[in-house]
């Protein structure tokens, strides 16, 4: 096992903090709820080769349930990923970034951050869920804790999927641990992903990368500069990257769309009516994806049945059986399918399926 490389983790960094695409890497099980080790490599492949940065595992999309001891599934599905990511450098000018999902109370988090650093994992993406009622001080010194193992990624995880608001002065205290790398902003929330922006900018680090998890408003987070007044200037940050959920599906899409904002933010001055046009395409699409009408009951089973269609997954099966679609969840996506062809990746995924899941 090779373990945490320092030169490699800042060689991740630099790839992070420039931005790209990290998809958040879902579980592959088949009909008796076990791990189709077959299926979990395939999406990590579909996953670089569809031209991802990265890849996020253990995360909200991986379900939280792997930690479970029933199941046992949180170490060997980030060996998986690890596994396929090794193979997928051995092809690339720079490295994979490798995030791992850290949860739970302080000594739960400190574990999971030692194995993501022995697995040579680059980072932690920390949930603060576990701890709802501690204050400020408390939630800090959790952090610190954690970026003492391994650099931390913050989390703002909306409220609707068990997370907890964070104001302003927790983030603008969290961009003073000097291990905080990147913060992944999934609020959906306009005011509460401003307190992050304001947070860091305000800070005076410029090396905290900010990532959009906003599942419901992707694109305007990629090409909106923020200005903030700090003293007598202004500080403008940009949210460089994605680390999403939606990111698991159409993945090669998400990539081309990615390079379709940075290229648009390059080259200055007004946005196309078109890609203006496409914010809303994806929000539509990501709305029933994620379930939004019945409060993202089916936010992870609707990514499967997208990647069952494709073929990449047998079923939507998740560790919790009362995980499933929300109704008429699977009617919406016929809906966005038909709506918008243009934003799928089908034809790609057609192409490679079979390789992946035999290679």
């Amino acid at each position: 096992m090779a373990g945490f490389d320092p030169m490699a983790a800042e060689r991740a960094e630099a790839v992070l903090q420039r931005g790209t695409a990290i998809p958040a890497h879902p579980l592959a099980l088949d009909a008796n709820r076990k791990l189709d080790e077959r299926r979990q490599r395939a999406l990590s492949r579909y996953y670089i080769e569809a031209g991802s940065g990265g890849l996020a595992v253990g995360v909200h999309t991986t379900q939280f349930e792997i930690r479970d001891p029933r199941y046992g599934l949180f170490e060997p599905v980030l060996a998986l990923a690890k596994e396929e990511m090794d193979r997928g450098d051995a092809g690339r000018d720079e490295p994979l970034v490798r995030i791992g999902g850290v949860t739970g109370r302080t000594a739960q988090a400190v574990a999971e951050s030692k194995q993501l650093r022995d697995l040579g994992y680059h980072a932690g993406l920390l949930s603060l869920a576990a701890l709802k009622d501690e204050d400020d001080d408390q939630l800090i010194e959790h952090c610190r804790e954690v970026s003492a193992v391994i650099p931390v990624i913050g989390f703002y995880l909306q409220p609707a999927v068990g997370g907890r608001v964070l104001p302003y002065r927790f983030w603008r205290r969290l961009a003073e641990l000097p291990g905080l790398i990147a913060i992944k902003m999934a609020p959906f929330n306009r005011y509460q992903t401003l307190d992050v922006v304001r947070a860091v900018a305000e800070s005076g680090r410029d090396d905290i990368a900010l990532y959009t998890g906003n599942d419901d408003n992707i694109v305007m987070d990629l090409l909106t500069p923020h200005r903030i007044k700090v003293g007598d200037g202004h500080v403008e940050r940009r949210i460089v990257g994605g680390l999403l959920g939606h990111w698991s599906v159409w993945t090669r899409r998400a990539v081309e769309l990615l390079e379709r904002c940075r290229a648009a933010v390059r080259a200055g001055g007004g946005v196309s009516a078109d890609l203006l046009a496409q914010a809303i395409e994806v929000t539509d699409a990501n709305a029933a994806f994620f379930d939004a009408a019945n409060r993202f009951r089916g936010c992870i089973a609707g990514l499967h049945e997208v990647l069952r269609r494709q073929g990449l997954l047998e079923g939507v099966w998740c560790l919790n059986p009362d995980e499933t679609l929300g109704p008429g969840q699977a009617e919406e996506i016929d809906r966005v399918y038909a709506a918008y062809p243009h934003l799928n990746d089908d034809a790609f995924v057609a192409e490679h399926r079979d390789r992946w899941l035999t290679g």
